[in-house]
């Protein structure tokens, strides 16, 4: 995948960990609905790691280096 396809893929599963997280708050017993949640949580976490090995940080948390800060080395997503 190319930069935009998967920042557009981390969207789309991180849209389907709200929505069971909000179906499950209502349904908290679904062991269905659970295990969708686990699946997109581990499909997420997975596209987030691709994405930081390939692109750089995508969120704050994600900055690793501790020698410099690297936001400004690389392009910001939307650029």
């Amino acid at each position: 995948m190319n930069q935009k396809q998967l920042l557009m893929h981390i969207m789309e599963v991180s849209f389907a960990m709200t929505e069971a997280v909000l179906f499950l708050d209502t349904h908290p017993c679904n062991t269905e609905a659970m295990e969708y949640y686990q699946k997109m949580k581990s499909l997420r976490k997975e596209a987030v790691k691709q994405y930081e090995k390939e692109f750089g940080p995508l969120t704050t948390d994600s900055n690793y280096s501790t020698s410099e800060w690297e936001w400004t080395q690389t392009p910001w997503p939307w650029e």
